[in-house]
């Protein structure tokens, strides 16, 4: 399971020796990114994000891209590259601090027939350079080296094929940037080790649910909720009855559903929480839509029938052509979203 924030932080610093932060900071990812590499927690060609700060305490970034890199990069040769292209695009200041970091894709081992599958955002690996001392920064979003997975159920295979691999790399992490590890706080689903990360327990001694209780609040949120400070769209949750119509994917299932209040001027998707992050992303598309439809100054139950002509796409979904919008009280149907069959 790949949960939205950190399941476990790890940490390593030490005093550097005077050197360019850039390179600094560069060595360091880069060092630590061979690691994942070679245990195959890191797979594909990465992309780095440097920004380089202004010193004096500002938010002006003299330097601030994307730097892709080869296959298996040269940590070495790599990073006198990028160096040198970002100190010479650096704009005119005093360099404060350089933060980089990498999103990595990597391999989990499973315990069935295919033994393996490819995991988008296993892990995010920074670094900093900063008044001559540099830290690396390594965050799981995986409950793969867990005992028991983030809803709390055994995965005995999964741990014992994948547990070792964590802890092989922290350890080699600890050597390549000759520093010693330093496990981060308890996140909300987990509790980082020396060698890996223990579950939570509840007082009867049963793991945890860690996933139903922060995860899939967190998820939802944004359906309910619009950002804090933009007013602009519709509302995205009322008391009281709304239309709605169910949003299927190609191979038949349900994601979630379209909803609409002109009463409130709301509407919004519910994502079916059994269709778990393929419905998240089908609705952040919807949502998209639905904004579309507020710009172009539609009611929200216009933007439910504009919605149900729209083409279907392999992320979002599509709504039935027979699909008639029905009444039912937004409670009942967030209920049917959650535990419905």
């Amino acid at each position: 399971m790949i949960a939205s924030t950190p399941v476990a932080r790890w940490t390593w610093g030490r005093d550097t020796e005077n050197g360019s932060d850039v390179t600094e900071c560069l060595q360091a990812l880069l060092g630590a990114y061979s690691v994942l590499a070679r245990h195959r927690l890191a797979v594909g060609a990465p992309t780095v994000h440097v920004s380089v700060h202004e010193a004096g305490g500002s938010d002006n970034r003299l330097f601030e891209g994307d730097l892709p890199l080869g296959e298996v990069p040269s940590a070495a040769d790599t990073v006198r590259t990028l160096a040198a292209r970002i100190e010479g695009e650096l704009r005119p200041g005093e360099i404060g601090a350089v933060y980089a970091d990498i999103v990595c894709h990597g391999v989990v081992r499973t315990p069935d027939a295919d033994g393996e599958t490819h995991e988008e955002r296993l892990f995010v690996l920074g670094a900093s350079a900063f008044l001559d001392y540099v830290t690396a920064d390594l965050r799981t979003f995986s409950d793969a080296w867990m005992p028991y997975d983030l809803e709390g159920r055994p995965q005995a295979g999964v741990h014992a094929a994948n547990y070792p691999r964590l802890a092989a790399a922290l350890r080699d992490l600890s050597e390549v940037l000759d520093a010693e590890i330093d496990p981060d706080d308890p996140t909300y689903f987990g509790r980082p080790t020396e060698t890996g990360v223990d579950n939570f327990f509840e007082p009867d001694g049963s793991p945890s649910d860690v996933w139903s209780r922060f995860e899939i609040p967190r998820r939802t949120e944004v359906f309910r909720h619009g950002p804090v400070f933009d007013s602009v769209g519709y509302k995205r949750s009322r008391a009281g009855q709304v239309r709605y119509v169910p949003v299927v994917a190609d191979h038949g299932g349900v994601l979630g559903y379209l909803w609409a209040s002109d009463a409130d001027a709301a509407a919004s998707f519910e994502p079916r929480e059994a269709a778990g992050e393929e419905a998240r992303k089908a609705g952040l598309v919807w949502l998209d839509r639905l904004h579309e439809s507020y710009e172009h100054g539609l009611t929200p139950t216009e933007a439910l029938t504009a919605c149900a002509r729209t083409p279907a796409d392999p992320v979002a979904g599509h709504i039935p052509p027979t699909a008639e919008p029905r009444p039912l009280l937004l409670d009942d149907l967030r209920e049917l979203a959650g535990h419905g069959d």
